[in-house]
């Protein structure tokens, strides 16, 4: 049984949203089927869950249910922002506008003031259709305060260019939202998902999940400048290079890290195997800037669980393998100057030459 991953006591859990300290708790919500172990069962909701040191959790109610008109067909991705003491929660709210063929995706809000209790604001969705610079793949709104601004980054596509995009949108009071620019595209992808904007220094840290048109999706995360509604990649990495995660969010802690967690073990799992209830979220990352590159190290909460070594990883000449029992074996080929390894149940994270490179496994 895993005692620092978490995971609810039961139903589906897949991409950590609303990441955010508030209240004295570091508070992460998912994307959650309560009554399936699988997805696709019923629509999306936001499970919750709380920590103050990322070791022992205790899991709330729901935060979000898909009962609104404007989100009966799931309340999905997004982030959390603090502002007069008030917990704002910004999803993708789905729903079926009437006499339309297929369902749309919105831009919603739900606000606590205790960090459990929440009620979705009167005026939602707040941004209420795509626009022509993106596609009916408009999802998951990605919230940061910048000066006297605030700042939305929608991940979406391109049809007729093929490609995927993150637009910004800009507020000055978290309700009225105008469309700024074309924050960043990829060529040749069908869209984008879950991405994260997070100060670093007097940077910025974006991460995004990028699905190609014929390859498999990834995370990717830059660091730049965002100036001018444009943001400018100083450096670029794909960090976790893991089979098992997927979705990774960036979130400021009050000491000013930048941490991150993903999602364990992603969609490629359950391509190959689909069992019910093996999701949980990784342990947290922070992300740091080491010799030039975007580096990613298990947070100071977690740092005395770190081993050296661990019987699932056999080293060898050029590498190492990592064993799977009921799938292929995992292989890394390169250097190894240093490397720490986390391992709770079947779930092992490891950590290579400082975080340079991350493998997320789930071991069976």
């Amino acid at each position: 049984m895993r005692s620092f991953h978490y995971a609810p006591p039961k139903g589906w859990i897949s991409d950590p949203n609303g990441l955010v300290y508030f209240n004295g708790y570091y508070h992460v919500f998912f994307q959650h089927a309560p009554d399936f172990g699988i997805p696709w069962q019923q629509p999306m909701h936001w499970g919750h869950a709380r920590t103050r040191d990322f070791l022992h959790w205790e899991t709330l109610p729901v935060a979000l249910c898909p009962d609104g008109s404007f989100d009966d067909k799931g309340c999905w991705s997004g982030t959390a922002l603090v502002k007069d003491d008030t917990l704002y929660l910004f999803y993708a709210s789905l729903y079926t506008p009437e006499g339309a063929p297929e369902a749309l995706s919105t831009v919603s809000i739900a606000t606590s003031r205790d960090g459990v209790h929440f009620e979705k604001h009167p005026q939602n969705p707040v941004i209420a259709h795509f626009p022509p610079e993106g596609s009916s793949d408009f999802r998951d709104p990605a919230i940061c305060k910048a000066g006297d601004s605030y700042f939305c980054v929608m991940a979406t596509g391109h049809e007729e260019t093929r490609e995927g995009r993150l637009l910004l949108y800009e507020s000055s009071d978290l309700i009225t939202w105008e469309l700024s620019s074309i924050l960043r595209s990829w060529p040749n992808c069908k869209f984008t998902e879950c991405p994260s904007l997070v100060p670093l220094g007097d940077q910025w840290l974006l991460g995004v999940s990028v699905c190609p048109v014929d390859a498999p999706h990834y995370f990717h995360l830059m660091l730049g400048d965002l100036k001018d509604h444009a943001f400018h990649t100083l450096m670029e990495s794909g960090v976790d290079l893991g089979p098992d995660q997927y979705a990774g969010q960036i979130f400021p802690a009050p000491d000013g890290r930048a941490l991150m967690i993903t999602w364990i073990p992603g969609w490629r799992y359950f391509n190959d195997a689909y069992e019910p209830h093996v999701g949980c979220m990784s342990v947290p990352r922070e992300i740091s800037i080491k010799n030039g590159k975007l580096c990613a190290w298990p947070a100071r909460e977690v740092q005395h669980l770190i081993t050296a070594s661990d019987p699932a990883v056999e080293r060898t000449q050029d590498g190492f393998i990592i064993r799977r029992t009921k799938r292929k074996d995992v292989v890394y080929r390169g250097e190894i100057r240093d490397m720490a390894i986390l391992r709770d149940d079947d779930v092992i994270e490891i950590f290579l030459n400082g975080g340079e490179t991350v493998y997320t496994v789930l071991l069976c």
